[in-house]
């Protein structure tokens, strides 16, 4: 079974940045595609990235578009998530997942995304 392992959150002030990071451990990961989503209390699970593995493509919403930056090591089974210009409201716990199914990417659906990790806390002051 595949596993994930989020790190890197923290407390970061405004206009801040910070690298967050997924690791695959167990098999190597074959996921079509990852992506990174948050949540924050009170809301639903919102899509932040996504990356395939094939040739890379990324995929962002209007709200991180210029902000974030998704990337992958697949030698080290490794997904980044790189945020600028931070935020209060990118305060979040963030996730990320695997996207494994065949056929239409839903990129930007969590409900698609077959595995998680536990996710990080990050949180970005006024």
């Amino acid at each position: 079974q595949k596993q994930f392992v989020e790190s890197g959150g923290g407390l970061v002030q405004a206009g801040g940045s910070l690298r967050i990071s997924c690791a695959a451990s167990g098999r190597t990961d074959s996921s079509r595609a990852m992506g990174w989503f948050r949540q924050a209390p009170g809301k639903e699970r919102e899509f932040v990235a996504a990356i395939t593995r094939s040739f890379g493509t990324t995929y962002y919403p209007d709200s991180v578009k210029g902000r974030f930056t998704i990337s992958r090591d697949n030698a080290k089974n490794t997904v980044y998530l790189q945020m600028n210009s931070l935020k209060p409201e990118d305060t979040a716990v963030y996730y990320c997942a695997a996207y494994v199914t065949a056929g239409p990417l839903y990129y930007h659906d969590y409900a698609w995304y077959a595995y998680w990790g536990q996710g990080t806390q990050v949180t970005v002051s006024s």
